[in-house]
């Protein structure tokens, strides 16, 4: 049984903290190594035409989940001005943390100066693992229990050789430092979740790579989840797509996003920030993070923002938000999402193969 939000609808209002909250610092990151999907087109799929995602984002030989989510941090960190030992939480959401059992977030709290006086964890749920972040944070700060946090949400997708994804899956990711609305750059206006048990994507603990129920991924796991998260957020502010100034949706694909994007009555300009996907692929957890990361590059104070994450398993969370006008003097410190995306470095499929890990020295 599927259920939207923490607080229910007989609330009659949005989920949101007891105390204004928002968005202090952002900061992403994407690697600069690109992979053409004309490249396992090739190698897999004979002629077959590629899908509308030009190239893929791939991590460097030296680089992971911890080593993204430390550039992250210390990018958010930078643009929200503050010191890293203020920082009460430290939250990673992925699928693609490097050690099954030892977390992510305490090596980024040690790395960027938090630790030892933090919380830290990890959070998984697939695609929506950054956002289940952002969302604990908002909690934890808008609860009084501290004064900062910081959700990252950040992935190096994996992929069967000769599978489908390999012609989507990218890697790189975002985070945020959430605060007082007061310091805030972008305010929480109000989060909605909805979750259901829909098994549409899954990886066992034991198995290398995902597997994927096809076009079941659509219907009723991505555009349901998505379009019910949606609407109860905007019937709970009271708002319609009209009221926004940018939207962004998770991005698996470029078609994906534009349809319920349409469907929820949002043009493509509306988009168009945000849409980073057919330049480096489903980032997975840090899909949506980085669409917002992205639109926050470009916002203008008084502007409302709506972002969306799908996670498979399934669920998503729904965020609306409004730009301050601190959003001006902070923009600048940090180099933009997609000056991360211009840089780069072509990889041909062999090399692709050795960055990923799908083949190793004996």
């Amino acid at each position: 049984m599927a259920r939207a939000g923490i607080a229910g609808e007989e609330t009659g209002g949005p989920t949101r903290p007891g105390l204004e909250v928002g968005i202090v610092g952002y900061g992403a990151y994407v690697p600069r190594y690109r992979l053409p999907t004309t490249e396992p087109a090739r190698v897999w799929n004979g002629c077959r035409a590629p899908q509308p995602i030009r190239e893929l984002s791939v991590p460097g030989l030296d680089e992971d989940v911890v080593t993204m989510s430390i550039e992250i941090a210390r990018n958010a960190l930078t643009r929200a001005g503050i010191a890293p030992k203020d920082v009460g939480a430290v939250w990673v959401g992925s699928g693609s943390h490097p050690y099954a059992v030892k977390p992510t977030g305490t090596l980024v709290a040690e790395a960027i100066g938090a630790a030892p006086a933090t919380l830290a964890a990890d959070l998984q749920f697939a695609c929506k693992a950054g956002t289940e972040a952002m969302q604990a944070s908002f909690g934890l700060v808008g609860a009084a229990m501290a004064r900062y946090a910081l959700a990252v949400g950040v992935d190096t997708a994996r992929s069967r050789p000769g599978d489908t994804l390999e012609l989507t899956a990218g890697a790189g990711g975002a985070g945020f430092v959430v605060g007082p609305a007061a310091e805030s750059l972008a305010v929480l206006e109000g989060c909605v979740s909805y979750v259901s048990d829909t098994p549409d994507f899954w990886r066992r603990a034991a198995a290398a790579y995902p597997s994927h129920a096809g076009r079941f991924s659509g219907e009723p796991g991505y555009f349901h989840h998505i379009l019910e998260a949606t609407r109860a957020l905007l019937h709970r502010l009271g708002a319609e797509a009209g009221d926004f100034a940018h939207a962004t949706f998770h991005q698996p694909n470029p078609k994906f996003s534009e349809r319920v994007g349409k469907e929820l009555g949002f043009s493509r300009a509306k988009l168009r920030a945000g849409s980073l996907v057919d330049r480096i692929g489903n980032a997975y957890a840090g899909s949506a993070l980085l669409g917002l990361a992205a639109v926050l590059d470009v916002a203008r104070p008084g502007e409302r923002i709506l972002a969306v994450s799908y996670g498979s398993g399934a669920g998503s969370d729904a965020f609306s938000f409004r730009v301050g006008d601190r959003i001006e003097d902070r923009m600048a410190l940090v180099r933009p999402t997609r000056d991360y995306i211009a840089e780069r470095v072509e990889l041909d499929y062999a090399m692709y193969a050795r960055h990923s890990g799908k083949i190793a020295r004996g």
